[in-house]
């Protein structure tokens, strides 16, 4: 892939999953993936990544496949809980490695904020 790449391949991809940092040049599109309208299925899918490998373990060991789909299912639910639990966080801390501000919002859900602010105040005034 070129220096000049406005979006990951493949393999830039599950780097990103593990913690890369992508290139500058690709800033739009972490600012996106991170900040976009579906920045949370992205990230619950992008989490899950580096645990693929152990899921497949899940499913080699010994006992029936409904017992070992059990414990695959467990750790996927664990993983997706923990994700979601620490979202924030790893989403500041992605944004900041990759050069952005890490209190950085997707810009619908701040305008619709202000929106509701605007809305509030008219209706009951501003607060000293």
């Amino acid at each position: 892939m070129t220096s000049n790449a406005t979006r990951p391949g493949p393999l830039q991809w599950i780097g990103y999953s593990f913690g890369r940092t992508l290139p500058p040049s690709m800033q739009d599109w972490v600012r996106n993936d991170l900040t976009g309208d579906w920045a949370v299925p992205r990230h619950l899918i992008r989490s899950m990544v580096p645990f693929v490998p152990i899921y497949a373990l899940g499913f080699m060991l010994p006992g029936p496949l409904s017992l070992r789909a059990a414990v695959v299912l467990l750790g996927v639910l664990l993983a997706l809980f923990y994700s979601a639990a620490y979202m924030e966080p790893n989403r500041a801390r992605r944004l900041e490695r990759h050069g952005l501000p890490k209190d950085l919002q997707n810009p619908k859900a701040e305008a619709r904020h202000a929106r509701e602010k605007q809305r509030y105040d008219a209706a009951h005034g501003k607060n000293a």
